[in-house]
């Protein structure tokens, strides 16, 4: 088991293909992690995207859009170490890894709520999911 493991899923009431553009924006992901550095491994376009990371933690990342209803669920995953020498004390060690998580589970909750904001922009509460493009 590793040391970082972050699960998070948020339903986006926007039609699935949407995701692409936003999910694989580059420029996005230095937003959202900036102290990670991070490799595509797979781009699967409306689907998402899964990395290497490496910097101050190493592992793997992943954002997954799955298609439910009218929309998606944007799931994401992180397991990871820290490339950092633990402290030696139990009681710290459970604090910093404590700390780590908590800090990487908001990280993706201000991704996942920034994508689900820009892709319902504009739609009424409670009213259909955001069209594909190109449609009604």
């Amino acid at each position: 088991m590793t040391s970082i493991q972050v699960a998070d899923q948020t339903f986006v009431a926007a039609a699935p293909e949407l995701a692409a553009d936003v999910v694989g924006d580059r420029a996005s992901w230095r937003r959202w992690w900036p102290d990670l550095r991070l490799e595509v491994v797979e781009d699967r376009g409306a689907q998402g995207v899964r990395w290497k990371v490496s910097g101050p933690l190493t592992g793997t990342m992943e954002i997954w859009c799955e298609a439910v209803l009218d929309g998606f669920v944007l799931h994401y995953f992180l397991h990871a170490e820290p490339v950092a020498a633990p402290p030696a004390e139990p009681r710290e060690l459970t604090r910093v890894l404590a700390d780590s998580n908590k800090a990487l589970r908001v990280a993706g909750k201000v991704m996942s709520f920034e994508v689900k904001d820009r892709l319902e922009r504009g739609r009424a509460v409670g009213a259909p999911a955001t069209a594909r493009s190109g449609t009604a």
